[in-house]
């Protein structure tokens, strides 16, 4: 009868065709008559007793009890039960087949009705298990469909349901058991690692599902699946992954909430630096230490083993290509040495999970990333529109759902207006916007308290928009720099500056349509002062891209060789991580140190350019390249010019005609003074070509206007201008 699961009662207290019974309102039993049996008494095994702490003699309540007499009766979709032996020297070391165990199981108790926490014994094969259920999923097929509630996943004994043959039966082996189990290839793991209530809304993290997608299928999708089918496969997890892209982007944040998908173990959280010590050999035990619970369970429980994630902040802290430190200690070395052998060495482990973060992949030992140890290389990269509205929803959740966000805030507006952000910058941002909100309530005059109208606080559209011009992100638009180039507009003075004008505007259409061309390399060349910085400057602004950044003589003044080559790959590799950028590389012949005595150039900074310059960006990512010379022989001499797409002339102010329209066009003088102006400057130079370029001109009418007798004092600046262009 402890075999069956029943429980004995008298022939006097119930009828012969009993069926269950609830006791103390609460364990539902089968019940069996036995006439041994005393009246008014009941006979439960040890088992039944232990699952409701019974004691011997103890009184209880009892009634019969049908679960069809209400006509909704819930049934069992699954069954989790925990295996282990009855008598542990009398259990056997041979794989049991637990789908074979589960036939056997509802061949016994079919029928019967299981709640979470009920124990009973099963004998198979000669050999008694202690069976312990765990967990049920409860169908109620009146209703035709599948509810698992909160007291169906714990050990609450209401959540009760009937055993039918298409009842699903999961046998899992207990902790401290010795019983093995065959992987089965149609039921999933024992050792789930996905939560049964986990969905990825939970996760906080805007603008990366795709990237937690692929992260979920590379790494965690093979561990959901029944061992038996991966096993089938022949292949085996995946043990590491690495995250990198520009700080700021979510690699941590990321990193942090895979522990909410987790059904148990919280993952090790280790920051690279905090593995390094002083001590001879201590860097190298804080790996192994790392790894000791891994192996300790492998070793016990082999491939029922619960997954080990330890995740490394800040990887290349420790993990440096072996051989760059030339510190004479070999602790970086030793340290990468001692990782390579645990997560793939000689006595592999196929229980861990590492994942890696970043932000300089280059800098990484290659031995780490090959397959086998972190194996999957995921970028996360700057979020587009789509994302930057998830990332602002979630960050202003609170505000939004205490009523604190000002109706007129638009959050499709503002992620439109935050190119380039990254997840850290909008934090950022809403931060800031809240302290312009705040600061409207501060106390005229006192800095001390607030106004009584405190909780009627709003963050307003206002308070973002101020908040934009306070917060900037790390890669965007250089506006000071670019704006500064054209402090004094553009000038149209003669039909060659609209066809440059217009010439950008189809590059920057190229650049944004064309599937075939994703890096295009413009160079304009002309006279010194004839405005190429400024029209670039104006082009690269027009363009709207998320990234455009100017590359200057002027910023890498004091820069060794070195120096200035890394800060131009900096630019170019901060360009390659968003979907449209526009570098301007002004004055090429001053960034190669180039000077006509002697002449000499600088062959580092010449050579990275000319690759830098063919570098096709990554794929889904656009490039415009606009660079400025006033030495295009030198460039074709040197093998550089051969490397842009297309080359644009910038004319000077070349007739009398162009220079009046300049001079019309600044508003400096009037048309009788203008007339006066090139007439006279005709009369000087004999001819009406004046050839100076529009940067010196628009200078030249600034420093006449100080004078008394300003349209002389402008004839005397050009007529030496233009003798000067003469002579050059």
């Amino acid at each position: 009868m402890a075999i069956m699961n029943v429980i004995a009662v008298s022939p006097s207290d119930f009828p012969p065709d009993v069926g269950h019974i609830i006791i103390d309102d609460q364990y539902v039993l089968a019940a069996q008559a036995v006439p041994a049996v005393a009246p008014g008494t009941l006979g439960a095994s040890f088992l039944q007793r232990e699952w409701a702490a019974w004691s011997l003699n103890q009184e209880v309540t009892v009634a019969s009890y049908d679960p069809f007499a209400r006509g909704d009766a819930v049934y069992l979709g699954t069954l989790d039960v925990e295996l282990s032996f009855m008598r542990p020297n009398k259990g056997t070391d041979q794989m049991l087949d637990p789908e074979d165990m589960a036939q056997l199981f509802t061949r016994n108790y079919q029928q019967q009705i299981f709640a979470p926490g009920q124990r009973l014994v099963i004998d198979y094969k000669a050999i008694q298990f202690r069976c312990h259920v765990k967990s049920v999923q409860l169908v109620n097929l009146a209703m035709n469909e599948k509810a698992t509630t909160d007291a169906a996943v714990h050990s609450d004994p209401r959540a009760r349901g009937v055993l039918t043959p298409q009842t699903i039966i999961n046998f899992y082996k207990a902790p401290d058991s010795s019983v093995r189990l065959k992987p089965s290839s149609k039921r999933p793991a024992a050792n789930a690692i996905i939560a049964p209530d986990f969905k990825f809304e939970d996760m906080g993290i805007g603008g990366l599902d795709m990237e937690f997608g692929a992260i979920f299928r590379r790494a965690f999708a093979s561990r959901i699946f029944p061992p038996g089918l991966v096993e089938k496969l022949g292949i085996q997890h995946v043990k590491g992954l690495l995250l990198y892209g520009p700080p700021g982007t979510g690699k941590t944040l990321m990193a942090r909430q895979i522990g909410k998908m987790l059904n148990a173990r919280e993952p090790k959280i280790v920051n690279g630096p905090e593995i390094l010590n002083k001590f001879v050999g201590q860097s190298e035990e804080n790996i192994r230490k790392l790894f000791a619970d891994a192996e300790k369970e492998q070793k016990e429980k082999g491939d029922e083993s619960g997954l080990h994630i330890i995740i490394f902040d800040e990887l290349d802290a420790i993990c440096k290509q072996r051989g760059s430190k030339n510190d004479g200690t070999g602790v970086g070395d030793s340290v990468v040495n001692q990782l390579l052998a645990k997560m793939d060495g000689v006595d592999q482990l196929n229980n861990i999970l590492i994942i890696g973060m970043t932000n300089r992949m280059d800098m990484i030992d290659e031995a780490l990333l090959r397959a086998g140890r972190l194996e999957v290389h995921m970028e996360i990269s700057l979020p587009d529109e789509s994302g930057r509205v998830q990332i602002l929803k979630i960050h202003t959740a609170k505000m939004r759902d205490n009523h604190i966000m000002a109706p007129d805030v638009d959050i499709e507006e503002l992620a439109s207006l935050t190119k380039n952000f990254t997840g850290a910058d909008i934090s950022g941002l809403v931060k800031s916007a809240s302290s312009f909100a705040f600061n409207r309530h501060v106390k005229v005059g006192t800095m001390a308290g607030v106004s009584e109208d405190i909780e009627n606080m709003k963050v307003t559209r206002d308070d973002f928009m101020h908040a934009l011009e306070e917060v900037k992100p790390a890669f965007g638009v250089s506006e000071e720099e670019l704006a500064t180039c054209i402090q004094n507009g553009i000038v149209s003075f003669s039909s060659g500056i609209e066809n440059i004008l217009q010439e950008g505007r189809l590059f920057i259409q190229q650049v944004r349509q064309s599937e075939r061309t994703p890096l295009v390399s413009v160079l304009m060349h002309g006279p010194s002062g004839s405005g190429k910085t400024a029209l670039a400057a104006s082009i690269a602004m027009a363009s709207e891209f998320p990234f455009v950044k100017l590359i200057s003589p002027e910023s890498m003044i004091g820069y060794t060789e070195a120096s200035k080559v890394a800060a131009i790959n900096k630019v170019f590799n901060d360009s390659y991580k968003s979907p449209l950028s526009v570098v301007v590389v002004d004055n090429i012949e001053r960034l190669l140190d180039w000077v006509p005595i002697g002449p000499r150039f600088s062959n580092a900074v010449l050579q990275a350019l000319m690759v830098l310059l063919r570098k096709q960006p990554p794929k889904g990512r656009r490039l415009l390249i606009l660079a400025t010379t006033t030495e295009r022989s030198v460039l074709q001499q040197m093998d550089l010019l051969s490397c842009f797409d297309s080359d644009l002339p910038v004319p000077t102010v070349n007739t009398e005609e162009e220079l009046a329209h300049v001079l019309k066009t600044t508003d400096a003088f009037s048309e009788a003074e203008v007339r006066g102006i090139t007439q006279e400057l005709e009369g000087l130079t004999g001819s009406n070509h004046v050839g100076v370029g529009i940067k010196r001109i628009l200078t030249m009418i600034e420093t006449a206007r100080q004078d008394e007798d300003a349209p002389g004092r402008f004839v005397e600046l050009t007529s030496k201008a233009i003798a000067q262009a003469g002579r050059m």
